[in-house]
């Protein structure tokens, strides 16, 4: 089993989750957080004043899947998330080395 930890763009949310629905998949879990890579933030005015925006909003996903589906799931985030613009985002992919469904006490592969 993988962790795929997928750190998008806010209004690429819908597209995802659609594209990782399609493929089968239905438990995703998505964190509103901030932060910047090569973007690096941005400059904005508010009432003639210049300030350093920083930390640019994004969406944090976390998608569990089997290890067969995991080529698969990452395509689909990286078709439905890219803009081909910068700050498009990345995706991490860790193992897992147990999963226990709490109502039911399944796991392993059963329990995601």
């Amino acid at each position: 089993m993988k962790l795929i930890t997928a750190i998008i763009k806010p209004f690429k949310l819908d597209d995802v989750r659609e594209a990782l629905s399609d493929m089968g998949i239905s438990g995703i879990t998505v964190t509103e957080v901030k932060g910047f890579g090569r973007q690096k933030g941005h400059t904005e005015l508010y009432r003639g004043a210049e300030y350093v925006v920083d930390f640019l909003p994004k969406v944090k996903l976390e998608v569990a899947v089997v290890d067969s589906m995991l080529d698969q799931a990452m395509e689909a985030i990286i078709k439905s998330a890219n803009t081909g613009k910068i700050g498009d985002g990345k995706i991490f992919v860790t193992n897992v080395e147990q999963a226990i469904r709490i109502r039911t006490g399944e796991t392993g592969e059963q329990a995601i």
